[in-house]
């Protein structure tokens, strides 16, 4: 029978990080979901539902489709946040124990709150934009949104990872 790891469940208060990152992350969101609001009754029933790795209109859709960013998001901000209070679950490497636990679980949690965040606010600025177009204002999503996307996520995960090699 294989032994079990080492895990055990710690109650450790968030820290200043996570708690100006989520105060960001849901400002940011919830002020998209404003913007929406705001404009409902003035975006076109059809509205760019799709965009290219150019951040140029593929596919057009109803505008009730716009209501599913914000609902992802939630659902996102949710379930991460769940799984941020259990870090007892996260994946560690064999050399998690009494000594650094504490460690491992903060950087892991660290790690995946500015995930989380960043992920609420390329779908607020995902969102503002696809109202942006709806509107005429602008013509596509740019070209930078995927790849600023990308490069936060990565550079969070490399972070983080590099600061779980350096836990003795």
């Amino acid at each position: 029978m294989q032994k079990l790891p080492y895990r055990p469940i710690l109650k450790l208060p968030k820290t200043k990080f996570e708690k100006i990152m989520d105060i960001l992350g849901l400002a940011i969101f919830t002020g998209a979901i404003l913007y929406l609001i705001v404009h409902w009754t003035d975006i076109p029933d059809r509205i760019p539902a799709h965009f290219n790795w150019d951040g140029e209109v593929d596919r057009w859709g109803s505008k009730v489709e716009l209501i599913i960013l914000p609902c992802i998001g939630l659902f996102l901000f949710i379930f991460l946040s769940l799984l941020e209070k259990a870090p007892h679950m996260h994946n560690y490497p064999h050399r998690l124990n009494e000594a650094n636990v504490k460690q491992f679980y903060l950087n892991s949690r660290k790690m995946l709150n500015a995930i989380k965040n960043i992920c609420l606010a390329m779908f607020a600025f995902i969102l503002i934009k696809m109202v942006r177009v709806s509107l005429g204002k602008i013509d596509s999503l740019g070209i930078w949104i995927l790849p600023i996307v990308i490069i936060a996520v990565t550079a969070t995960m490399v972070i983080g990872i590099y600061k779980q090699s350096k836990i003795v």
